[in-house]
């Protein structure tokens, strides 16, 4: 007599377990999308605000190391200085050796940075809208002689409240970054 040997059981999934699955995963990714898009909104705005910490500080060492004035000045081109739009456009940092704020041909740049992603805007109060200029004891320093202290705020354009950088400069030169939550963001 033979024996007849058991069948293995089969495992898997049925087509309705699998489609349940599908359908709780879908419900999901459709409550955390929003939240994934705020994260990655996040980390574009401390991006940019901390480029701009880190390329302030670059100006401020260079102006010491070159015992000379260095600044940065909004720049679409990466060449010249420009008195119209605001930051977002790009900046460079240059050694500022007539003391005039502005980049002449041959005036060395010692960094350029370019336009922030489309939709963010950087702007400076009246202090810091055109230009900023670090004397050689590394102190910021309107053309004037005055000392330059002032905020420049990073957004993401929007008609209501949002979150914003806000990068300041103390009496000293040194810039810190603050949180913060503006208006609008035009």
């Amino acid at each position: 007599m033979t024996r007849l040997e058991p069948q293995p059981l089969q495992r898997g999934f049925t087509l309705t377990e699998l489609l349940v699955v599908l359908a709780v995963l879908a419900i999901l990714a459709c409550l955390g999308a929003p939240a994934l898009g705020q994260a990655g909104e996040r980390m574009e705005l401390a991006t940019a605000s901390n480029d701009l910490l880190a390329n302030l500080r670059l100006a401020r060492n260079e102006s010491i190391k070159r015992r000379g004035r260095v600044a940065l000045c909004k720049s679409a081109d990466g060449s010249r200085c420009t008195s119209t739009g605001g930051w977002e456009q790009g900046w460079i940092v240059f050694h500022d050796t007539d003391n005039d704020g502005v980049r002449d041909e041959a005036e060395p740049i010692v960094h350029r940075v370019g336009a922030l992603p489309v939709g963010w805007r950087l702007a400076g109060n009246a202090n810091v809208a055109r230009y900023i200029s670090y004397d050689p004891s590394g102190t910021t320093k309107l053309l004037s002689g005055a000392f330059q202290v002032g905020t420049l705020t990073v957004c993401h354009a929007s008609a209501g409240p949002t979150e914003a950088r806000q990068v300041i400069l103390s009496i000293a030169g040194r810039p810190r970054i603050q949180k913060t939550t503006v208006k609008n963001c035009p």
